[in-house]
């Protein structure tokens, strides 16, 4: 291994340096990666620092000049070559080798935070999920308790279909076919029911209006026939929509008139004069009000009976 250069102290010629700048700084030998500077005091004799000056100077000319082959290379060359020197050096190479261990530590080490905020992040994000996912729970069990109540609704309706069905079928039997014989039975039962609460109904009214007995029994006959015939139709009329109010009050209203209106015409001469018109509609507003209280009787009778499963409305079936 070629020994480095002796040191040298770079100072530019003499006739070039102002005379202010000669004893304030002058670069001395050392370490060529390492220069530095010093404050030189200027000496007392001239000729001592004229001679000193002129020796410095003259090196710095050799290292500037000097070749090692001789091809006259550039300052920085020679630069470049004293630093792979130095590299080359044993002593140096411990220094590059705890160098290099240090970059891999650092590098280790940012691949360590690099995966510790990873890390981080992917807690964050599994922080959330999991909170969705406890949202979504909350949600789903609340739509499990309304699908639970939903289903007990459901339940609820499916067994009050089949208690009807069943009852139906109890009515009617398991077969689909109207049984004619058992229908004409019903409208036999729903006659006389009619029958006996009209008759009992109008009998403070045919007291009222009948001067004999005869005329009693002829009234009382003519009522209770009625509302046999009322009873069926009532029946049929009805049917199974047992809670139309206006179903069966127009029934009984529709009776009630006709008979009503019937009775006046049979019964009052109707003529062509103001007093004659008030008569008759008197009349005839006493005689619809009678008849209808009486079919009203037996519609509530029917009705009742209806309910209480004593006679059975008329059903249409395939």
């Amino acid at each position: 291994m070629s020994s480095l250069p002796p040191p040298i102290a770079i100072a530019p010629p003499l006739h070039s340096v102002p005379s202010s700048l000669l004893g304030q700084r002058l670069l001395i030998y050392g370490d060529p990666l390492h220069f530095r500077l010093r404050k030189s005091r200027p000496s007392s004799n001239p000729v001592i620092f004229r001679s000193c000056f002129i020796s410095r100077s003259r090196s710095l000319r050799c290292l500037c000049s000097a070749d090692p082959k001789g091809t006259g290379s550039r300052p920085d060359e020679i630069v470049s070559g004293m630093v792979e020197k130095l590299l080359q050096r044993e002593e140096n190479k411990a220094l590059l080798d705890g160098l290099e261990k240090a970059s891999a530590r650092v590098d280790r080490a940012r691949e360590a935070l690099a995966d510790i905020e990873r890390q981080e992040v992917e807690a964050l994000r599994a922080k959330e999920y999991v909170r969705q996912l406890r949202s979504r729970e909350a949600e789903i069990a609340e739509s499990q308790r309304e699908l639970l109540e939903a289903r007990g609704k459901v339940e609820e309706a499916q067994r009050s279909l089949s208690a009807n069905l069943d009852e139906n079928d109890n009515i009617y039997g398991p077969s689909e076919v109207i049984d004619k014989d058992r229908e004409r039975l019903e409208s036999a039962k729903a006659a006389l029911i009619s029958a006996v609460t009209g008759t009992l109904a109008s009998i403070p009214i045919s007291l009222y209006q009948a001067t004999s007995y005869p005329e009693l029994i002829t009234h009382l006959a003519v009522v209770s026939i009625s509302c046999a015939l009322f009873g069926v139709t009532f029946r049929y009329t009805v049917r199974g929509d047992l809670d139309n109010f206006q179903l069966k009050t127009g029934a009984c209203a529709a009776f009630g008139v006709i008979k009503g209106l019937s009775e006046v015409e049979t019964v009052k001469t109707f003529e062509l004069d103001t007093q004659s018109l008030i008569s008759f509609s008197i009349d005839g507003a006493l005689h619809v009000s009678e008849n209808i209280f009486t079919f009203l009787a037996a519609a509530v009778a029917l009705d009742f009976c209806f309910k209480m499963a004593i006679l059975k409305p008329f059903l249409l079936r395939k």
